[in-house]
């Protein structure tokens, strides 16, 4: 019986499923790939026909194949089998960290504060990154991601830590700059008034941070209107006052995380990162020792 495929690539199994794209454990049939897997994501077969599915997911495979960083999930290829584009990036064999943050909350363990710390400094090493991308011709990109969240954030079983799901992604190069995409609890105040820049991105990180420590989100409702309302006013529980064993300098980090005004908040991915480098333990807070933990949060076979 001949092995399923996609162009070049072997089906393995499926691996996924989305609203918009399913994505496919494949090995490579051909040159360098050849015996590897990766992981192939394409439009969803109902989505074929329709030309803003499509151009929202051949945007995210033209600005996905420029990015390349050891925190960021990398795309090999882009083709097309039929109707269907397919792009095929490395398969990140572990746990995103909004399946970890919900395994914590579910054995009432709390995430380390040096591990919650080193995992939003490789964050904000591949959004330095894409946010200062080039193309082939070295033209900028002014990429900023839109989506950035837990679940968008992977840690494999060997420690790598990547950020993944540039399906939202915006270029302020090709203009679309006025519609803001992305999870309602990880906008910003201006994101929800559809002015967008990269501090849509940090904005993000800095509620992803809280989320690591705390196990909950700081901006929260029962509706998303709810959760922009919050939002808007700034209203949420200080770290401290979850979790007191939060150094105090964090608590303040996040303070200037949330500002109301984009000038007193980090002005790049870069300050961000180098705001939080001193605050965790480098023997301590390490690929290896994270995904360690997830192991042992997870076991072996679930």
């Amino acid at each position: 019986m001949t092995a399923a495929r996609v162009g070049p690539w072997e089906i393995v199994r499926p691996a996924g499923k989305g609203g918009m794209a399913e994505v496919l454990l494949v090995r490579g049939l051909e040159g360098r790939f050849a015996g590897r897997e990766y992981a192939l994501k394409r439009l969803l077969p109902a989505l074929e026909a329709d030309g803003d599915a499509v151009r929202l997911f051949s945007a995210e495979a033209e600005l996905s194949r420029h990015l390349h960083h050891p925190n960021i999930v990398e795309v090999v290829d882009v083709g097309r089998e039929g109707n269907s584009i397919y792009m095929v990036m490395d398969f990140v064999d572990g746990r995103d960290v909004g399946q970890i943050i919900k395994r914590c909350r579910q054995r009432k363990v709390q995430w380390p504060v040096d591990f919650a710390v080193y995992l939003t400094r490789a964050l904000l090493d591949a959004l330095d990154y894409a946010h200062g991308a080039t193309g082939p011709t070295g033209a900028p990109l002014g990429v900023i991601h839109c989506d950035v969240s837990p679940s968008n954030f992977f840690v494999s079983r060997t420690g790598e830590l990547k950020l993944g799901d540039f399906g939202v992604a915006r270029s302020l190069i090709e203009g679309g700059a006025d519609q803001v995409m992305g999870k309602p609890y990880y906008l910003s105040p201006e994101a929800l008034d559809g002015h967008l820049s990269t501090h849509v991105d940090l904005w993000a990180v800095a509620v992803t941070l809280y989320e690591l420590l705390t196990l909950q989100r700081p901006f929260q409702g029962k509706t998303p209107e709810a959760v922009f309302e919050a939002t808007r006013s700034l209203r949420y529980v200080p770290v401290r006052e979850l979790r007191p064993d939060v150094p105090v300098v964090i608590d303040e980090l996040l303070t200037r995380a949330f500002s109301r005004e984009q000038a007193a908040r980090f002005q790049s991915a870069a300050d961000f990162a180098q705001a939080l480098s001193p605050l965790y333990d480098e023997r301590v807070g390490t690929p290896l020792a994270i995904s360690a933990v997830v192991r042992g949060l997870f076991g072996a076979s679930d």
